[in-house]
């Protein structure tokens, strides 16, 4: 199977890597390594830390092998890391509980942030550099040196590692190595790790800049696999919450000097307030020296936990520049005993007394007489100062939590270890020991520390993803305190996640209130976003929304538009309801019109009563006085029928209003038309070559019925095919609604409008024919002259009643009812009622019927 098929690999590889020159020997190819920690057991454990976190550059020619790399710049921190695994190993040897019987050695190299280096350094802890003969019988081939390896610190470095070791299954436990890409199991099998993957970190400290209303951010972070694939996975989720980043740069510690001019100057001309740094601790280091040369410190800046709790930039930050910082940090943890055995540390404790020297040196600021001139000893070493009064970067323990990791990565090899030798009261040492084997156990391990956390493994070799998310404050006496003001959780809800304690937090140049980063202000309620050209989403201009529409958030993308019933308020951000509007009796327009209804009504019930005193008169009998009285009764109704089209349109009042007025305006033509047609052929028949016979009373009242009869049918069938109904009207008016009666059929409507038009065309016409009548009794020019009042009206009702918006068009019909009822009113009975009332003398029968002598 594979893991048989990897360590034959690994096999073939180490006899490749010796050769047998022509002494009969194998030996390893290049210069051999030699661990800077060491100590043998029965098991031994490989680490890879950075003593050095730099080094040298050099020009390779490649004409003669290159030199050594040449470490610089001593860190504490590596020591630290070292130590912790250290003390888990003392620990473990120490209990009769785990591994009885079985010691743990180490080997532990410096790999100075080197990728080359750490690679270099991995094959060393796998292979062996002791010579042997070819001719003996001792195989040129041997197993690993270690049985799983605690490191490296950074994630570049992690991956070459982890690239070499995968197809061998060598176990390799990494304490501060974040990248999410190294949960990626297909190309890094045998890597795990005891820190959070930094999917999480990434997508937590968006969701961190989100709280805080931040939209417009900068982003720093490290030139290599850690900040690349950190920031990527940052970015992508802050493009899913609505954060835009105005630039994002990458940086490295080893970066030329106008490479990091240019990153200040982007930063200068930059309008975004806040930064986040997804960065190591190393690279922070050398990026706040060139801040604080440049006293920039009206930034907010967002960490990742590479720095934001390391107390040795907060005491390089002398201008302040980080002051009100937050980020996240892997939970606080404790070891008991851990401080005092990192106080313990001796200078020749160790197999490597030069290293162990030259951190002893720089720990106490001394130099050993062996180790220097005379001229530039400051203060000689004895080898025995005292730790415990020392205040200095390797005596800090704000990296607790991290030394955890380290210490949970060796115990996690140590019970997988004592899974596999079945161990009990003593171990089965004779059980063959091999990468995958130890591999499996590993991700498979559960247990909780002596502090009692859980330790174990999801399937990317992923522990569970919490942080606290910690703010700089800094104190009078000038130094910065971490506080933890919240936590983040990725097992819990997507809502629970994020939990910030109601803890006052500091801002930037110590200010109490959140700073504020925006490209552009929030759009408020009755507003929409639009964005500016070029840009990106999160610069844009507020636009009022349009007439119609509201937006009832802040920050709306869209205008709603509310629905017809509705129109927008004077704000936009409410739709409240239109105004009904139709012609009522309250308005002026409709009491006036109302008015005039009741006015004309009365008039015609004041002429009828007149005529109805006077009825023996023989102007009221002439020209019969039924179809008079039948006339006003219809002139009556005219009156009457107009104030249907006041008030609020109902289905009835639809219907009514329509019928009423084309039934009563038939009615009232019939009864002229029947008196024009009385007179004229009246008049005809009294000459003597007239053959006509009179058209009497019969005849009078069965014209009347016939066309109004016609009437009466064609507002059946209008009624019966579609009838009038009451409509609202949302087109006219933006912000009203209009109230009125749709026709239905216009057919229907105009059918009816037409029929009184022919009528009246035809009274006119006969009227016409007998203006030139006697005098004495010609009611044909009254006729004549009222049908052209009522036509002339009609006639301009029709572009009138069109054009007339809303209930402006029902007054126009109102007022053409009106007009041509008082037309007829006027025309032909005011001058009888003018004769009845002040001209007596001229009602008599020999008045009307006599002749004037020819002028």
């Amino acid at each position: 199977d594979w893991p048989q098929q990897g360590w034959a690999i690994l096999q073939v590889l180490l006899v490749v890597s010796f050769s047998q020159a022509d002494e009969q020997v194998c030996r390893q190819m290049g210069d051999p390594e030699n661990p800077q920690l060491s100590q043998d057991g029965n098991m031994v454990l490989g680490g890879i830390f950075s003593f050095y976190s730099s080094w040298k550059d050099r020009m390779d020619t490649y004409l003669h092998k290159p030199l050594p790399l040449q470490c610089t710049s001593l860190s504490f921190r590596g020591f630290q890391f070292a130590q912790a695994m250290l003390f888990a190993i003392e620990e473990i040897n120490n209990s009769t509980d785990l591994l009885p019987g079985v010691s743990l050695g180490y080997k532990i190299y410096d790999e100075c942030g080197s990728i080359a280096r750490s690679v270099k350094v991995a094959l060393a802890l796998t292979t062996d550099n002791t010579v042997v003969a070819a001719l003996s019988k001792t195989a040129c081939t041997r197993p690993s040196q270690v049985q799983a390896i605690i490191g490296e610190t950074s994630s570049s470095p992690c991956m070459a590692i982890a690239t070499v070791l995968g197809p061998f299954y060598i176990p390799m436990i990494s304490h501060f190595a974040t990248c999410a890409c190294l949960s990626d199991k297909t190309k890094y099998p045998s890597f795990l790790r005891t820190i959070p993957s930094d999917y999480y970190q990434s997508r937590a400290l968006a969701h961190l800049v989100k709280y805080f209303g931040w939209t417009w951010v900068g982003a720093i972070r490290n030139n290599d696999d850690y900040g690349n694939n950190g920031m990527a996975t940052f970015t992508e989720t802050a493009q899913q919450l609505g954060i835009c980043l105005e630039y994002s740069v990458s940086f490295f510690r080893t970066d030329p000097s106008d490479k990091i001019q240019e990153i200040i100057d982007i930063v200068k001309t930059s309008t975004s307030k806040v930064i986040v740094a997804f960065m190591s601790h190393m690279d922070m280091d050398v990026l706040i020296h060139v801040l604080s040369q440049h006293n920039l410190t009206e930034y907010q800046w967002v960490g990742s936990e590479g720095w934001i709790v390391d107390s040795q930039i907060a005491a390089m930050d002398i201008h302040h520049i980080l002051d009100g910082a937050i980020g996240l940090s892997i939970p606080k943890a404790h070891i008991s005993g851990l401080r005092e055995f990192m106080l313990d540390v001796k200078p020749l404790n160790s197999s490597n007394n030069g290293l162990f020297t030259e951190f002893w040196e720089a720990l106490f600021n001394c130099k050993f007489r062996q180790s220097a001139s005379s001229a530039n000893i400051q203060r000689e070493c004895t080898g025995d100062e005292d730790l415990t009064g020392v205040q200095n970067s390797y005596t800090d323990m704000s990296l607790m939590p991290v030394f955890n990791n380290v210490y949970k990565g060796v115990y996690t090899v140590a019970h997988a270890l004592h899974n596999i030798l079945k161990c009990n009261k003593t171990c089965n040492k004779a059980v063959p020991l091999d990468p995958f084997t130890i591999l499996q156990h590993i991700k498979n391990i559960y247990f909780k520390t002596k502090e009692g956390e859980e330790v174990y493994f999801d399937e990317n070799g992923d522990p569970a993803a919490k942080y606290e998310i910690i703010n700089w404050q800094p104190r009078e006496n000038g130094v910065v305190e971490f506080v933890t003001v919240g936590l983040y959780d990725a097992s819990l809800a997507p809502e629970k996640q994020l939990h910030l304690q109601n803890k006052s937090l500091i801002w930037a140049r110590n200010s109490k209130q959140v700073p504020v980063s925006v490209c552009s202000e929030k759009c408020p309620p009755g507003t929409r976003k639009v964005l500016q050209k070029g840009r990106p989403v999160c610069c844009y201009d507020c636009i009022r929304c349009a007439e119609g529409e509201i937006s009832n958030i802040t920050d709306s993308v869209t205008c709603v538009r509310c629905l017809p019933e509705y129109w927008s308020n004077e704000r936009r951000d409410a739709c409240i309801k239109k105004e009904a509007v139709y012609l009522s009796y309250e308005e002026i327009m409709g009491a006036l019109l109302t008015a005039a209804s009741v006015f004309g009504t009365c008039t015609t019930a004041g002429v009828a009563q007149i005529f109805f005193k006077h009825r023996k008169t023989p102007i009221v009998r002439a020209n019969n006085s039924e179809l008079s009285f039948l006339l006003l009764f219809s002139l009556i109704l005219c009156f009457l029928c107009s104030l249907t089209f006041i008030g609020q349109p109902s289905e009835w009042s639809c219907m009514l209003r329509h019928v009423a007025f084309g039934i009563t305006f038939v009615l009232c033509i019939s009864c002229v038309l029947g008196k024009t047609i009385l007179v004229l052929m009246a008049f005809r028949a009294t000459r003597p070559d007239s053959n006509m016979k009179l058209f009497g009373h019969t005849q009078q009242r069965l014209c009347v019925l016939g066309f109004t009869l016609i009437q009466v049918v064609i507002c059946i069938i209008w009624l019966t095919s579609s009838p009038p109904f009451p409509f609202k009207n949302f087109k006219e008016f933006k912000d009203k609604i209009i109230l009125e009666c749709a026709l239905g059929s216009a057919v229907g409507y105009w059918a009816v409008l037409g029929y009184i038009g022919i009528l009246a065309i035809l009274c006119f016409i006969f009227a016409f024919l007998a203006r030139k009548l006697p005098d004495n009794f010609n009611e044909a020019k009254f006729i004549t002259f009222s049908m052209l009042i009522f036509c002339a009206v009609w006639i301009t009702f029709i572009p009138a009643y069109v054009s007339s918006p809303g209930k402006f068009s029902v007054a126009v019909e109102i007022f053409a009812i009106l007009a041509s009822s008082f037309g007829l009113l006027f025309c032909i009975f005011i001058p009888k009622c003018y004769i009845i009332l002040l001209k007596p003398e001229k009602n008599t029968k020999k008045n009307m019927m006599g002749k004037k002598a020819p002028h």
